[in-house]
Parts: C-alpha cells; sequence; structure tokens
C-alpha cells in the first residue's frame, strides 16, 4: 500500500450508512493543494507573456507587401515599457516567415527571457539580394532598410547598430552576413548557421540562377554575388561576428573556408563546428549560442 493510500485509510470513517466519508480536514487540505498547483500553473504560463504579432509589411522598392512575425518581449510593451534590442532571422530556400517559430517554438519564452525583440521575414527564394537581373527582387533593399524602419516606428526598438544583429540558417544565413557586412552602419552584430556562404560550389541548385543568371556565362557576377568575396568591406571591430556549421552539413567546406579568410584577415569571430547536419534539430539548438552571443554584444 503506498502512502497516499494509508493516509487515505487513516482519516476514512463510516457514515451511518456504511459508506466510506474522509474526515472534514483532510479534505480541505486537498482542495488547498489544488489551488497552490492551479496558481503554480497560472504563475507558470503568465510568467511568458511576449506577444507573436504576423504582419504585412509594404516594401515600396518591391511594390507589394511582406509577410513577417515579430515576437516582442513583455518589457516592450508595458506601460513603463523598455526599448529593446532586435535579432533579424532570416529562413533558408524554400521556407517562410514561420520557420524561426517552427524551429524554435520556445522562442516567444527566449524573447522574454533576453529582452530582445526577434523579426523573421518571409525572404520567398530570394537568396536576400537585390538581383541584378530581376528588378522585383529587392530583399537587399527590404531587410537592410526598408523592414528596419518599419520596426523601429512601430515597435520599441534600440534603434541603431548597436541594438541589432542579424543572422539566418542555409539560404538565410548567406543573407544574414551578406546584408551585414555591406551594410555595417545598420547591423552590429551578424551570424550565420550552416550557411551557404560561397554559392559557387552549388550552380545548379536553389534557383540562384534565376537571381544571377546561369554561372557559366556570368562569372564575375556569381564572384561579386557570393558574401565570401565581401570581406574586403570589412575591418575588424565592424562586426561582431559568429559563425556556425554541423560535421555533417554539405556547407562545411565553405565554412570552413570562411573561417579561414577571416583569419587571414585578422577580423575576429567566433566558429564553432559541432556533430549535426542541415537539420531542424541542428537550428534549434544552434541559435541558442547565436542568442547568447548577441545578448552579450547588446550589453556593451
Amino acid at each position: 500500500m503506498n502512502r497516499c493510500a494509508k493516509l487515505v485509510k487513516k482519516h476514512v470513517l463510516l457514515d451511518f450508512f456504511g459508506n466510506f466519508v474522509l474526515q472534514k480536514h483532510i479534505i480541505q487540505a486537498m482542495k488547498r493543494k489544488t489551488l497552490l498547483i492551479a496558481s503554480l500553473l497560472l504563475l507558470v504560463l503568465s510568467s511568458y507573456a511576449a506577444k507573436v504579432d504576423t504582419l504585412l509589411v509594404k516594401s515600396p522598392s518591391m511594390n507589394k507587401d511582406i509577410k513577417v512575425i515579430v515576437v516582442t518581449p513583455d518589457i516592450a510593451m508595458e506601460r513603463n515599457a523598455i526599448a529593446c534590442p532586435v535579432v533579424y532571422l532570416l529562413h533558408g530556400f524554400g521556407g517562410n516567415e514561420k520557420n524561426w517559430i517552427q524551429v524554435k517554438p520556445n522562442l516567444p519564452e527566449i524573447a522574454d527571457e533576453k529582452g530582445i525583440i526577434f523579426v523573421c521575414p518571409d525572404g520567398s527564394k530570394s537568396w536576400y539580394w537585390d538581383s541584378p537581373i530581376n528588378k522585383d527582387c529587392r530583399y537587399e533593399t527590404f531587410v537592410s532598410s526598408e523592414l528596419i524602419d518599419y520596426i523601429d516606428g512601430h515597435y520599441n526598438t534600440i534603434a541603431n547598430r548597436k541594438g541589432r544583429a542579424i543572422t539566418g540558417l542555409s539560404m538565410g544565413g548567406h543573407g544574414a552576413l551578406w546584408n551585414a557586412i555591406r551594410h555595417k552602419d545598420v547591423f552590429g552584430a551578424a551570424g550565420s548557421t550552416s550557411g551557404g556562404v560561397d554559392i559557387r560550389p552549388f550552380p545548379q541548385n536553389w534557383e540562384m540562377s534565376k537571381q544571377l543568371g546561369e554561372m557559366a556565362a556570368n562569372k564575375k557576377r556569381w564572384d561579386d554575388y557570393t558574401v565570401i568575396n565581401q570581406l574586403d568591406k570589412i575591418e575588424n571591430g565592424d562586426l561582431a561576428l559568429i559563425i556556425d556549421c554541423g560535421e555533417a552539413d554539405f556547407f562545411l567546406e565553405v565554412n570552413k573556408d570562411l573561417h579561414k579568410r577571416l583569419l587571414g584577415r585578422k577580423i575576429d569571430h567566433d566558429f564553432i563546428t559541432r556533430p549535426g547536419g542541415h537539420t531542424g534539430e541542428y537550428w534549434n539548438n544552434s541559435i541558442d549560442y547565436q542568442i547568447l552571443f548577441f545578448s552579450k554584444f547588446f550589453m556593451k
């Protein structure tokens, strides 16, 4: 007989009709315990009050609305609201604005815990370029200018580069570094997780030719539009950088090459490889370390 059963037996009485009844003080104690558990559950549920907005943000350069998810911590919405830093999260090829919430379902909890606003735009299949051949693809302009202006105008942000970071996965890792390096006046920190940081080994993949033309006929353009060749635009200290990739990822070698080139230019950065592939499981883990890195940057 377990402890609870013994406790109940000890306090059970027979009523006039021979039915078992619990003594009054035991019933009261059980009610108090139930109330305490309910109160604790309510406290846990209410402790994370981050708001998740799904928006349509106008892009004047593309003349269309872009879907964006914004996760806002409670402290940025209270009566005495505090201006919060912003991390822009870019999705990979074939994804959309929902991907980071799907990869990291507890992003609202992290927003409250860290006091960070997370912004997740839909980047379509753009690689986050302003395409030199497709006038309808202006995602560099959207991410580094139009979206920044909208978020700073509608949310309680730290509206300068010291309060902005950008990162992404796969195509989004390329896009995050591309935008940060080319707009270091906008972003103070940048990251890439499993990023396609050199596009040239993959000329037939992920519809890049729709934005750049075929590589065979446009080699210089492909050289110019791969982020690994943008490093001459920054010097040490211009950006706080964190780059990671899984040991089983098909982008591992291009990330190692980026790391070597940054070392060659004496540009400080965090570079991490760990077990894992090009998977949601890997990104669910890797983004924790990038958010920690950005949090430390925001506190400087």
